[in-house]
């Protein structure tokens, strides 16, 4: 499975959950729910730090959808691996 690696200095996993949920819904990020209606987008960013261990994972519903953030940066949502752009 091909995945997304961080860019820990630059890239926010939060945003980049944004990113993924927006292109699996087809919607404008904008339009979307906050995020920080169902998990905290700091604590996520703070877990996922450079550093975190490849096996750390988070799995989270977000509207309907599944949502999951691995520890080596990849972000899954139902299922479907996201890329970064």
């Amino acid at each position: 499975m091909s995945g997304t690696t961080l860019d820990y200095h630059n890239d926010s996993i939060s945003l980049s959950v944004i990113e993924a949920l927006a292109a699996e819904t087809d919607t404008d990020p904008i339009e979307l729910e906050p995020l920080y209606h169902v998990i905290d987008p700091e604590a996520l960013d703070q877990l996922f730090q450079q550093g975190t261990a490849t096996d750390a994972a988070v799995t989270f519903p977000y509207g309907g959808h599944t949502v999951e953030v691995r520890g080596d940066g990849t972000i899954i949502v139902d299922g479907t691996v996201h890329g970064r752009s």
